[in-house]
């Protein structure tokens, strides 16, 4: 911390005192600072306040020269109080926003979008802060206003733009209409003008979004999240707009992200556009080419391209004519217009003057100091008081010679430049590469950086003062996903320039600088346990910096690295003895115990802090995972000693029976540490096994590969390789066996999969847990049968994940019997695997009850407050991995292990083009990608929901289930939503989350076709429906589609695409090829189609059949393709079957149609087609075919001709079986039906139809299909009154259209979101009204609340907007209405 006083001064040139001012004195430990410091001799006092008596009036006088460094915010600040400083909205207009408002963004630096607007810009000022710009100081606001302005001969040239600055412009704009919050990483090496690009950028955008710089401390995150939303809001409602926030520091960049979001989420924000999009400007030394193939990263290199070498050549030219006497220092100019070259920074850093080790001048000194810091800190800075304090008297202060000139002859390299309004002056070198050289050519020189270092901390360095900067030079280490330095880059050029012995003097020196610092006396102990082996020094000033914070575990970690280290240096000596060995491990295991407590005991920032305990954001493994290497290192080098250390280790035998054998009485007195080794390696390995099974370090991260393979080991060694002698229960004997599969514990039994265990592996882990399970329960211990329940139902979901038909598989009703039983027992107080389970098992399925009801949502509750208690602490900040998912399917085939997903991907990677494979299996879990997997769609079902004021819930059964988001920045509106289904051990979590509307298409979560028969078998889902482009009775369906996956509403033909695609198809004939059919033994499936594609290329199609499979586990066998050609016919195989779909993989075209296997009874998808005749009397032909999209165009152009009108119902909800005979009964005494009985067979041109005659029908009434054969009713609905009373009766003339087709309408109509949005805009409905029709669960509820609220209040003119609007969004369904 910086303590400031204020030093008082007054005059005593008159009897009254006259206060001349106040100056700023650092203090040190209650001292005042060395600028200051003076004896208590009157003399020195007197000179002192002569001295501050002329700060004061040099201030005065200097005022002009400070007003250089300020006037961009100055004058901004000035138009702010004339006018108003203004904020761009959504609608490009500017809003004006008051003092209070810009007063709360105290740690944004804002730039308004009518910033330097109609004011007269003094040309002097701008023209010292170009000249600052292109010697090498970062850009001002002013520099791009004035590069706009300028409009003089001499300036012919606008702003250089480096190459990467238009693919930043796109990368924002494609993210403004993209997810809540949203990051761009622009990386750059130092000195290529990334920040200038950054805020060019900035500067071009203020007019469209709302641009700011974070600029102040980034200690408190939640204050930066509330500007930032503040700034989103500001204006109103009416008036928000994106922030693009520009960061430098992408250490704080998710903890941002994660703030913001809960701060939107605890305002309830509501918005219909993004709120941030983070410009974060990542600063490398080294840029790799995987980089570049990392999505939303702009990349910016010390190179030029040949277009920005042109451009800088140009802008060369103007310059000279400009700045004729000072272009040729303008280093940071000249610097890039070079091409970053070498030659001219060398040229440049020949030092004049006689540079020596010793008594330097101080001139020399502050370039040296600049220098170090410039080339070891990019971007870092010391400040011009102090640097003058250094040079001491005279100071410029009082007439003497400026800080420029006193740093002749090197004034060129450095540049000085404002800070905030009101704040020192900033001195850095002019740039990165000139600072590098120049310590290069001191060190040629003989001033060391160790030189450098040491005078800096001894001679420039106060307390506090530069401790953060010197922290950074000297522990900062590189720890990018490529490159992690075991220490600074300073200590590691010291070390290969110089010595290890210079590395521990400047570390040392540090230390004892900074005597509150732990970090330094840390880095010092690491550096000589890892490079000079000096352990006994190294453990010395390890124990100084844990004194120095006692409560950080991340300060602790380097004691027991000391100790490790320097057992494993010993146990490769062939003298070293067992006592040796247990010796140095017992220090090492007491400092893992030090080091675990402290870690305990460090809270997370989210959690409950009292104000004492230390917070770290991320729980400290370290001491956990040392234990189990350490345990590993005595495991190994004991065992070398003697073969027997293993059962001793293990608890086989008695370590007293060993220690007499071998006549070892010394170890006795490590008995505790030996025989507390295996219990303890057990505990901490059960640890890391649900630490790595449920989590990983981010979404983006994994584990380093060698920290499981160290925690399996240490396992197998100590706990998984025999039973120890104390185990004496019946109980001991299979769990021992369980441990030696590792299969001990519900983490391990999630990870069978992953380690590939077969089927015979599983089969026997289940036996064993069934057995350990009736064991428990014989005792009537709770706790232990509770467990060994819970571990034996989750065995069984692993194992039929491979065995299927296993009979060791228990039913699924007695699993749910189990849970019933604890659940009546103990809802709450359960850990988080047995809730788990119970949603995995009472999630409700499609057509099915369940007998024991279970509150889904109280369970999530009680979940979640469990993983708080058990888990929340260790696994904070970490990023929660999916379990397993809910799939297609019933019973425990539709749960799907996430390792299932994982074998798609991979075998597709493996699949796949070289050039694609750049996009890894976790790019592809963290970007999302994975969702849009055709064949993780396929396994996958999607599960209707709805997203309200920030928060996600699951649509299941009539209820709303609440349940997390996988990536919260995707909620950002309110709506319905579908997505998958997945469960974490902190409980349902929501992937893949999309609103119902893309590319203008109706969005199709799953099939509206439902089957009980074949409710099990596979379903392909997330479909985007649409009608096609051309449809009339003569020309063929057309449809053009980008990327996606589509379904023709028309005719059930389905395709995907990864490009744009124009295709036409249209319906024919199977009439020519029934005799080929029937030799070959097939007869037709579903409807032929001719497809033609226009242009594009198609991955897959997906033919429509009407079969149903499901009681046939060899469908597919049964299953082929027609192929037409001009060249002949021909049967193909096919792909894959689905519950209504086969699909083609890569299709040619020409007419294709599914053909089924003759010879065996074939149960079909039906429907019952109602049309009405327009008659006197009520006349209805119902026709019973099989479900295909051909036959009902048919029948629908057959019965329009003759003037029937059709009226919609329901599809039989089971499947049929052709050339079965069936039945069709009304409920009205007067009815005729004729004829009384029909068999159901296929006829796609002329099929066969019941003819129902009512003459004096005026009221609802019944329609019952009956199976002939079985006897069961496989059809009833009613038929009501307004579906039949059209054009039969006068008054119904009198009736609107929306009224007369009421019934329809609520049936038929698809898109009521979009007609809602349009009857809201008309002012139909209220704001109240859209909200309780949008809260119906279904389409069809939702039309009948529109009905019986708005279109009934409303009257004829609100019917007849309706009636517009449904013309423009429901044509076909309107004309299909009207008979047309």
């Amino acid at each position: 911390m910086q303590n400031k006083a204020l030093v008082c001064v007054k005059t005593m040139q008159t009897p009254q005192s006259i206060w001349v001012g106040c100056f700023p004195v650092w203090l040190c430990e209650g001292k005042a600072s060395q600028r200051l410091a003076y004896r208590t001799s009157k003399e020195s006092r007197n000179w002192i306040l002569i001295y501050l008596a002329r700060v004061h009036d040099t201030t005065r006088r200097t005022t002009n020269i400070q007003k250089t460094g300020s006037a961009c915010e100055r004058r901004q600040k000035k138009m702010a109080h004339n006018k108003g400083s203004s904020l761009s909205n959504a609608r490009g207009r500017e809003i004006y926003v008051g003092s209070q408002i810009r007063d709360s963004l105290s740690l944004l630096d804002v730039l308004y979008a009518n910033a330097f607007e109609e004011e007269d810009i003094d040309s002097k000022v701008a023209k010292k802060t170009e000249v600052d710009f292109y010697r090498g100081a970062p850009p001002q606001w002013l520099n791009f206003c004035w590069a706009e302005r300028a409009t003089s001969a001499d300036k012919t040239t606008t702003f250089i733009k480096r190459d990467g600055y238009t693919e930043l412009i796109q990368n924002i704009k494609k993210q403004c209409k993209g997810d809540l919050t949203s990051t761009i990483n622009l990386m750059y090496q130092p000195g290529s003008g990334g920040t200038t690009l950054a805020k060019q950028v900035l500067w071009d955008m203020r007019k469209t979004l709302r641009c700011a710089v974070l600029t102040g401390p980034t200690s408190d995150i939640t204050a930066i999240a509330k500007q930032v939303i503040h700034l989103f809001t500001a204006g109103g409602q009416g008036h928000q707009n994106t922030v693009l926030l520009l960061l430098e520091d992408d250490r704080i960049l998710e903890n941002l992200q994660d703030a913001i979001i809960k701060e939107i989420a605890k305002r309830n924000l509501v918005t219909h556009r993004p709120v941030v999009i983070i410009l974060n400007c990542v600063r490398k030394a080294v840029i790799k080419q995987e980089d570049h193939n990392k999505s939303r990263h702009v990349i910016l290199r010390a190179e030029l391209s040949e277009a920005e070498k042109q451009q800088f050549e140009e802008k060369q030219i103007e310059i000279s004519r400009s700045y004729s006497n000072e272009h040729k220092q303008f280093h940071g100019f000249n610097i890039m217009r070079e091409n970053f070259s070498a030659d001219y920074v060398k040229e440049t850093c020949a030092l004049s003057g006689n540079v020596r080790k010793n008594r330097r001048p101080k001139n020399y000194q502050v370039l040296a100091f600049l220098s170090l810091v410039n080339a070891y800190v990019p971007g870092s800075h010391l400040l011009q008081s102090q640097c003058q304090a250094f040079l001491g008297p005279p100071d410029p202060i009082y007439g003497g010679p400026s800080f420029e000139q006193r740093m002749e002859p090197f004034s060129h390299l450095i540049v000085t430049f404002p800070a905030r309004q009101g704040q020192d002056k900033h001195v850095r070198m002019a740039h990165p590469l000139i600072a590098q050289q120049c310590v290069k050519v001191l060190a040629m020189a003989g001033v060391t950086r160790r030189d450098t270092a040491k005078n800096f901390l001894t001679e420039f360095c106060r307390e506090h003062v530069q401790q953060f900067l010197v922290q950074d030079m000297l522990t900062k280490r590189e720890m990018g996903e490529e490159r992690k330095d075991t220490f600074s880059r300073l200590i590691q050029d010291i070390e290969g320039e110089e010595s290890k012995r210079n590395v521990v003097s400047v570390l040392q020196l540090a230390s004892e600088k900074f005597k509150q610092n732990p970090f330094f006396p840390q880095n010092l102990a690491r550096f000589l346990y890892i490079e000079t082996k000096a352990y006994f020094k190294a453990e010395k000033w390890a124990k100084i910096a844990k004194d120095r914070d006692p409560k950080s575990s991340f300060v602790a970690d380097t004691l027991w690295q000391v100790y490790k280290n320097n057992l494993k240096s010993r146990v490769h000596d062939p003298s070293i003895s067992a006592q040796e060995i247990l010796q140095l491990s017992k220090k090492a295991f007491e400092a893992f115990r030090d080091e675990e407590r402290a870690a305990e005991n460090e809270q997370g920032a989210d959690m409950q802090d009292d104000g004492m305990t230390k917070v770290s954001r991320i729980f400290n493994n370290r001491g956990l995972f040392g234990y189990l290497q350490v345990a590993n290192i005595v495991f190994d080098s004991l065992v070398s000693l003697d073969n027997t250390w293993q059962k001793v280790l293990t608890m086989e035998i008695s370590a007293d029976t060993f220690f007499i054998k071998i006549g070892q009485k010394k170890l006795f007195k490590y008995k505790p540490l030996i025989i507390s080794l295996r219990d303890e390696v057990e505990r901490k390995c059960e640890f890391f096994d649900s630490y790595l099974t449920y989590s990983k370090p981010s979404m983006k991260k994994d584990e380093p590969h060698y920290f499981q393979t160290d925690v399996k080991n240490c396992y197998c060694k100590y706990v998984g390789t025999c039973t120890p002698i104390h185990s004496e229960s019946a109980i001991d004997v299979p769990l021992q066996k369980l441990k030696e599969e590792m299969a001990i514990a519900f983490p391990g039994l999630l990870c069978c999969l992953d380690k590939g265990y077969d089927k015979t592996h599983l089969r026997q882990i289940t036996i064993l847990w069934e057995e350990i399970k009736n064991e428990w329960e014989k005792k009537k211990d709770g706790g232990g049968e509770n467990k060994a329940a819970q571990n034996f139902i989750l065995a069984n979901i692993i194992l039929s994940k491979v065995d299927a038909a296993s009979p060791v598989l228990t039913p699924l009703p007695i699993l749910r019997g189990i849970l019933e039983r604890h659940l009546l027992a103990n809802f709450g107080n359960q850990t988080p695997e047995f809730y788990v389970l119970v949603l995995l098992l009472f999630w409700p399925e499609e057509h099915k009850k369940m007998g024991f009801h279970v509150d889904l949502n109280k369970c999530v509750l009680e979940m979640q407050e469990s993983y708080k208690n058990t888990y929340k602490k260790h696994l904070r900040s970490r990023y929660l991995r999916p379990l397993i998912f809910l799939g297609k399917g019933g019973g425990l085939s539709r749960l799907v292990h996430r390792a299932k997903i994982e074998k798609l991907l991979a075998r597709e990677y493996k699949m796949a083009r070289p050039e694609a494979r750049p996009n890894t299996i976790d790019q592809k879990w963290s970007s999302g990608k994975v969702w849009r997997e055709p064949s993780v769609q396929d396994l996958l079902l999607p599960v209707n929901g709805v997203v309200r004021q920030h928060r996600v819930f699951a649509c299941v059964d009539g209820k709303e289930i609440e349940v997390c988001a996988d990536q919260r920045r995707k909620v950002w509106k309110s709506g319905d939503v579908c997505f998958y289904l997945g469960f974490t051990i902190r409980g349902p979590v929501a992937y893949g989350i999309q609103y119902p509307s893309h590319h203008g298409h109706v969005f199709y979560s799953g099939p509206v076709r439902s089957c009980t028969t074949c409710a099990n078998v596979m379903e392909s889902t997330n479909w985007v429906q649409v009608e096609p482009v051309v449809f009339t009775e003569e020309a063929p369906m057309f449809s053009t589609s980008p990327p996606g996956r589509y379904e023709c509403r028309v005719s059930g033909l389905r395709w995907v695409c990864k490009t744009y695609v124009s295709l036409q198809y249209q319906f024919s004939s199977w009439e020519p090829h029934r005799a080929m059919m029937k030799s070959f033994g097939y007869k037709q499936g579903g409807p032929l189609l001719d497809v033609t594609i226009i242009a594009g290329e198609l991955e897959e199609v997906h033919l429509p059949h009407f079969a149903c499979f499901g009681n046939d586990p060899s469908f597919k066998e049964k299953v082929r393709v027609l192929h037409v050609e001009d060249c002949g016919v021909s049967v193909e195989q096919v792909e894959e079957v689905t519950r209504f779909h086969i699909k083609i993989l890569h299709p040619t075209f020409s007419a294709k149609g599914v053909l089924v296997r003759s010879g065996f009874p074939l149960k079909v998808h039906c429907d019952l087609l109602l049309y009405q005749a327009k008659a006197a009397f009520l006349t209805l032909h119902a026709y019973l075919v099989p479900w295909d999209s051909s036959v009902e165009q048919a029948m629908k152009k057959k019965e329009h001709s003759y003037g029937y009108r059709s009226i919609r119902k329901p599809q039989p909800v089971k499947s049929l079986r052709m050339k079965d005979w069936f039945s069709l009964t009304t409920s009205s005494p007067s009815a005729e039906v004729k004829p009384p009985k029909m068999k159901l067979r296929y006829d796609n041109t002329t099929p066969n139809f019941f003819e129902v005659f009512i003459e004096d029908a005026d009221v609802d009434f019944g329609m019952k299909l009956i199976s002939d054969v079985e006897g069961e009713i496989v059809w009833d609905h009613t038929i009501q009154k307004a579906d039949f009373r059209h054009k039969t009766t006068q008054s119904s003339q009198n009736l609107h259209f929306v009224d007369l087709h009421r019934t329809d309408l609520i049936q038929r109509v698809c898109q009521v979101k979009p007609i809602l949005d349009k009857i809201l805009a008309k002012r139909v409905i209220t704001d109240e009204g859209y909200s309780t029709v949008m809260a119906k669960r279904t389409t069809q509820d939702q039309m009948r609340e529109l009905y019986m609220g708005p279109l009934r209040a409303s009257g004829i003119k609100a019917k007849n907007i309706f009636y517009e609007i449904l013309k423009e969004l429901e044509p076909l369904l309107i004309k299909d209405l009207k008979g047309e």
